[in-house]
């Protein structure tokens, strides 16, 4: 299995070269106790769960297929293109420092593009954005643009133009969103690609975009719609299949951390009228930090659980105090989550971010809750804290961001257990 040594290189060479790098404090999971509120939601109901670091017994599944491309520093945001034959990763550090002059840091972001071979993960070209910070990705539903959200909003990159060869990253963006918000961290388009939404984990709340009005006019500050109110640090976003709901997690209700929730969102009434679109508001466990969701179903990673958490798709429209449908216990401090071979199984990256005891960082395999309570079938071999991953538009492949070793995997979905 990876491990950190690819960064600790990377690391030494830089420090070697005389480039200072940014350090950040240790994370804790705790959200700061002088942080202000700047939204109001209404009281959660529904069941709890308690926190934990309790971590689920299950068997390795090393027939599972997967291969490791090294070399970047904090890969972040994973993306398809929609041929399946390309896939998009920002990463919080440049992979390289193209001048003396520039240090790498939280301000200079790289984008990697990588086409996938029989053989995995091969990097095509690299684009490096030294004012951004970039870190949730998403395309758009006709796969022709990209969003990556960093700062107050978000910043939108053509897909063809960072796919084709000896293409100048400068061309590759298209334009920026910018709200009066922090801590942008994960974006989404509408299913009719017309709006863009962002969490903004430091405002505690969601930013609105008319994607469609700034393609037509120009980017400006006219672009932004308004707020979605949430609870604290919302981090993960996932739209129903029906295209009717939009799905956001906050890690926490007050600043001693704890119980989190999920909310349900009117996207309709998102695009026009946000602050007043939020259906339902529900426990989630602690510390909950992505969604995804199906036809019946909407699932949460409770990062301060150790749980992944099921939800009634119907129920939390019409009766959220009972839309829980069951948890199960998985890894240490999970995180990103997606649906697999369609919608029978999900991945689910266990970070162990804050390195607890002896567990280790790794991905668990559930399946879902179509015949039965959600099963542990076991675990996948990963590299330093996994954190965000994708699913090509093939279903045959997934892509993870291993945040601390520095690598992107890539997992065979067909040599899955079924």
């Amino acid at each position: 299995m990876p491990t950190g040594k690819a960064l600790g290189v990377a690391l030494v060479i830089l420090v070697a070269a005389g480039v200072t790098i940014q350090s950040r404090p240790q994370a804790t999971g705790a959200i700061p106790a002088s942080r202000a509120r700047t939204a109001q939601v209404s009281s959660p109901v529904g069941s709890t769960t308690a926190c934990s670091t309790a971590v689920a017994t299950a068997p390795m599944l090393v027939s599972v297929q997967t291969h490791f491309a090294t070399g970047l520093l904090e890969p972040f945001g994973v993306a398809f293109a929609p041929d399946s034959e390309h896939v998009f990763v920002d990463s919080l550090i440049l992979p390289s420092s193209p001048s003396d002059s520039l240090a790498p840091g939280r301000s200079a972001s790289g984008i990697t593009v990588y086409s996938i071979s029989p053989s995995g993960l091969v990097a095509d070209r690299v684009g490096s954005f030294p004012t951004a910070s970039l870190v949730g990705m998403a395309t758009s539903p006709d796969g022709r643009e990209l969003v990556a959200a960093g700062g107050s909003g978000a910043r939108i990159f053509s897909t063809s133009r960072m796919e084709q060869a000896n293409s100048a990253p400068s061309s590759w963006l298209l334009g920026s969103f910018a709200s009066t918000g922090q801590g942008a961290i994960e974006a989404t388009f509408s299913p009719d690609g017309h709006y863009v939404f962002v969490t903004l984990e430091d405002s505690d709340q969601i930013a609105v975009f008319n994607f469609q009005k700034a393609e037509r006019h120009g980017f400006g500050p006219s672009d932004l719609v308004g707020y979605v109110p949430l609870g604290m640090a919302p981090v993960g976003m996932a739209l129903s299949p029906n295209g009717r709901y939009l799905y956001a997690t906050s890690e926490a209700v007050t600043t001693g951390g704890g119980e989190g929730t999920l909310s349900t969102i009117d996207l309709r009434h998102a695009e026009v009228d946000p602050a007043h679109s939020v259906i339902s508001t529900v426990w989630a466990g602690c510390s909950p930090v992505r969604v995804v969701a199906s036809g019946s179903s909407v699932y949460v990673t409770a990062r301060g659980s150790d749980d992944l958490v099921e939800f009634s798709a119907r129920n939390l429209v019409s009766d959220p105090g009972s839309a829980m449908v069951g948890h199960v216990e998985v890894g240490e401090s999970p995180v990103g989550l997606a649906l697999v071979d369609h919608d029978k199984s999900l991945v689910i990256a266990d970070s162990n971010r804050f390195q607890i005891g002896n567990a280790v960082s790794n991905l668990a395999v559930v399946a879902t809750s179509e015949n039965g309570p959600l099963t542990l079938l076991g675990y996948v071999a990963a590299g330093g804290f996994p954190r965000d991953m994708t699913v090509s538009p093939d279903g045959k492949t997934l892509i993870v961001s291993d945040f601390d070793s520095g690598d992107v995997e890539e997992v065979g979905l067909t040599t899955l257990p079924r």
